[in-house]
């Protein structure tokens, strides 16, 4: 359903790479991956009458995933620049 009124999570990765300024060619690589998937997806859902797995068995990690995320760039050097 989602996929059927461009709101799944494919859609909306095309949505930010045009809301995004100067992406240039990754902005449109990303863009075709995106759409490639669309096809992938909809040839799936012919052939089998379900989604994806990937998309069928996707969990959230909640929390936990943002727990297990290295420390952002450039956080150690603001520490080093106000010594």
């Amino acid at each position: 359903m989602r996929v059927q009124n461009d709101l799944d999570r494919f859609h909306l990765v095309q949505d930010v790479v045009d809301r995004v300024p100067n992406l240039g060619s990754k902005g449109a690589y990303l863009k075709q991956q995106m759409q490639d998937k669309l096809i992938e997806h909809k040839r799936y859902i012919d052939r089998h009458g379900q989604d994806l797995p990937e998309i069928r068995n996707w969990k959230w990690m909640g929390s936990r995933a943002v727990k297990s995320r290295p420390e952002p760039f450039g956080k150690g050097l603001r520490k080093q620049r106000t010594k």
